[in-house]
């Protein structure tokens, strides 16, 4: 990789060590997170999907990461985030306020717009997850608690 991606100099700048995991795609039909876990060698459950949702048309997007292997129950992630009610934002919306590519969203190059973020439980037991660099094709393994941390995210009941 020829530069470094804003996600991995957020990381260097908190001494935070990382491993970049980099996988080829059609840009035509992006892979799904569980053929992105195939692809990189790592087990569906420990690589994480990060949506944008909305608690209303009004509110600021969150964020909520979630395994690859697992779908987002809007109800519980709602209740988690202290929210009546969720949707999940609309690609073409999700594209134009992240500045980011569906397939290629993480919550790490995400982090300056300081949206609330959300880690599923799901990933409460694991050492290392893998997260999107904030490009489609690179991924990123860190340790979790390094991630919640520098993303100051909150641990809630996100999957059905």
């Amino acid at each position: 990789m020829a530069t470094k991606l804003n996600s991995m100099r957020l990381l260097e700048r908190r001494h935070i060590s990382y491993q970049v995991y980099t996988y080829s795609y059609n840009p035509e039909d992006p892979p799904d997170a569980v053929e992105v876990a195939r692809r990189i060698e790592q087990q569906p459950h420990t690589v994480f999907k990060t949506l944008v949702v909305t608690a209303g048309g009004t509110s600021r997007p969150l964020l909520i990461m979630l395994a690859a292997d697992r779908q987002l129950d809007m109800k519980r992630a709602a209740t988690g985030c202290g929210q009546k009610r969720l949707e999940l934002m609309p690609r073409n919306e999700t594209e134009r306020l992240t500045g980011l590519k569906v397939g290629g969203i993480g919550a790490l190059a995400l982090s300056a717009k300081r949206w609330p973020c959300y880690v599923d439980r799901g990933a409460e037991g694991l050492e290392e997850i893998f997260v999107n660099a904030g490009q489609r094709g690179i991924m990123l393994g860190l340790a979790v608690g390094d991630l919640r941390q520098v993303l100051n995210a909150a641990w809630i009941d996100a999957a059905n």
